[in-house]
This record gives structure tokens, sequence and C-alpha cells, in this order.
């Protein structure tokens, strides 16, 4: 099999507590979250619970009691060749509008085993698409924090040419600050972001009162107009500020010279409705990819202890950028 990049999504969520001691980090298959074959991976008070047999994705990681992902209740109702939400820590590819439909990637059934690394190996089902993904998981250190990797791997199994993209879609609980870095390059936006109206209609001049700029970001501060944002900032990080003093951070490689094929040639998108969840969704660049070629891309994630502003308060942007990169790497 050719491999031209070695499309390998690599996403590492830390949280900011220490590590106890010397311990090992375990995995093993667990029944959780109404799933009766999820895979728990463990490393002292953090906790990764996994689900291969709906979608290949992150149900849970936590550590101290505090998790990033938000999951869905109604998913505890689960059985095969039932339709359910499926929520918390999902990946996905592109591009959205014109990707090959994918369903048995999205939610059905995964192989699953638990490799020697004590992590978990997830590949997708055949399906007419023609892309196969593997995911692999294992819990990680960081100086004396926990993390979870993810690296994701999209192969072109068809006897065609095909135009891919990374597309990350974690969801994590509503409620909260989503705060977009806009870097040292010009916006195409007249807005510098773009909101999806109906129709697939694309706005590019619009303003929302929810939505200010300051401090070089943009705030999103409650849910929008319409839900759907998207942005082109080269600057490779998104943080998410929420209510229980948290701060979830993606970072994220960029690529300024490259091709995006999404629709507005987006680097990243929000989706903020009304109600209990936000979707968080770095792009990655447009992958041409032959007959047996693989592609590469890079998310890492972090949580981190940052207070939530107080009625009347707001969000010190600059302490927040100061810290994000003081305490996140830049994925290599």
């Amino acid at each position: 099999m050719l491999s031209r990049s070695c499309f390998v999504a690599l996403f590492v969520l830390v949280v900011a507590v220490p590590l106890a001691g010397a311990e090992e980090p375990t995995a093993k298959v667990v029944k959780s979250h109404g799933y009766s074959e999820a895979i728990e991976l463990g490393l002292g008070k953090t906790r990764a619970v996994l689900c291969p047999q709906a979608g290949g994705r992150v149900l849970e990681f936590s550590t101290g009691g505090v998790d990033a992902m938000y999951f869905d209740e109604a998913e505890k109702g689960w059985q095969p060749g039932r339709t359910i939400p499926i929520t918390a820590g999902r990946f996905d590819y592109g591009p959205e509008l014109t990707v090959r439909p994918h369903p048995k990637a999205w939610a059905g059934e995964w192989k699953a085993e638990v490799t020697r690394s004590n992590g978990a190996k997830l590949t997708s089902p055949p399906e007419d698409a023609g892309i196969q993904v593997v995911r692999e998981f294992k819990l990680i250190t960081h100086n004396r924090f926990v993390g979870l990797s993810c690296s994701q791997t999209l192969t072109n199994t068809s006897k065609e040419v095909r135009e891919v993209c990374h597309w990350g879609r974690s969801f994590s609980p509503g409620g909260g600050i989503c705060v977009v870095p806009l870097g040292d390059r010009p916006s195409r936006f007249p807005s510098k972001y773009a909101m999806y109206e109906d129709g697939a209609v694309i706005n590019v001049r619009t303003k929302d009162d929810n939505i200010r700029e300051r401090d070089g970001c943009l705030e999103i501060l409650a849910p929008p107009r319409k839900p759907k944002l998207g942005f082109d900032s080269y600057a490779g990080w998104l943080a998410y500020a929420m209510p229980n003093d948290t701060l979830f951070v993606k970072r994220f490689k960029t690529f300024p010279d490259r091709v995006y094929n999404e629709a507005a040639g987006l680097t990243l998108s929000v989706w903020y409705p009304t109600g209990p969840r936000i979707e968080l969704e770095p792009i990655g660049p447009r992958e041409r990819l032959k007959p047996g070629e693989s592609a590469s891309f890079t998310e890492e994630w972090w949580v981190l202890p940052h207070p939530f502003p107080k009625t009347g308060q707001q969000l010190d942007l600059k302490a927040l950028a100061e810290q994000v990169a003081k305490q996140t790497a830049t994925p290599n």
C-alpha cells in the first residue's frame, strides 16, 4: 500500500492534574455508557472510554471528575441496528457538502483490539465510500499530566482518485464561551467569520451580538442567530471556556499555502445551537489521494483550569492566550 503522508490525525487531550506516582496505564473491555463492549483506558485519576460498537469514538475523557465531552443520555438505549444520537468525541472526514455518504464509518460497528501499549486500535467497516479509517488511542504523559492520544488514518481503498479532508466533530457541554484567535494573517471574510444561513447560503458579511472581536480574538459568547460558523484563521488553536472553570483547548497545524476544500475554505468551524452542547471542528487541508494512498492531520486537545467569568466580568483574553502558549504545545 502506498503512503503519501501517513494520514495520522493525532488528538491529544491533556488535563492539568498531576500523575499519581509511577502507575502504568491499563486497558480493558468494560460495560459503559450503555455499550457492552466499550474499552476503558486508565492511568491514575484519568479515564478514557472508547466506543467501537457505534462510530469508533471517545465516549468520555475525564480526570478528577472533569469531562470535556458531552454525552447524550439517549445513547444508553443503543442496540445493534437501532438509530441513536452519535455524540461525545466524534471524528469524521469531509468535505462536508460533497463527501460520499459513509454511514458505517460514522455510526457502524468497528473492529477493536487492545494493543500491547495499553491502548486500543479501532478500524472502520468496509463500505462503498471507499475510505478506510483507523483510529489508535492510548494514554500518554506530558510532564506531570495525563493525555489521550488518538491517531486517525484515512486510506483510499477505491480504484479512483479521491479528495478528502480531516474534520473533527467533537461535542462539549454548552453554556460556555468559545475563543477563536485571529492570528497574524488577514481574513478573507469581512466579518472575520462566515455564518451559514438557511439553504446552504454562506454569509461572510454579517454581524451578531453574541460574537465580538477583542484582543486579537473572536469570542462566541452564546448561541448566535444561526448556529454554524466558519473561520479561516491560521493561528492553529481554539479554546472553549466552560462554566466549571475549565478551559478545553484544541491545537492543530494549519497550512496557509495549501488548498482547504470545504465550501468556504475553512480551517475551523463551530456549531453552537441553543441547547446543551457545542461542536468544535478543526478542519484539515485537501488531501488528493490516489488508490492505496493515505494522508495525515494532527490535533491536540488540552483541558486546563481557568476561571469562568462571573456576571458582569469577561475573560482576560491576553492571559488566556498566554496560558495556551505556556501550557500546551504545537503539534509536531
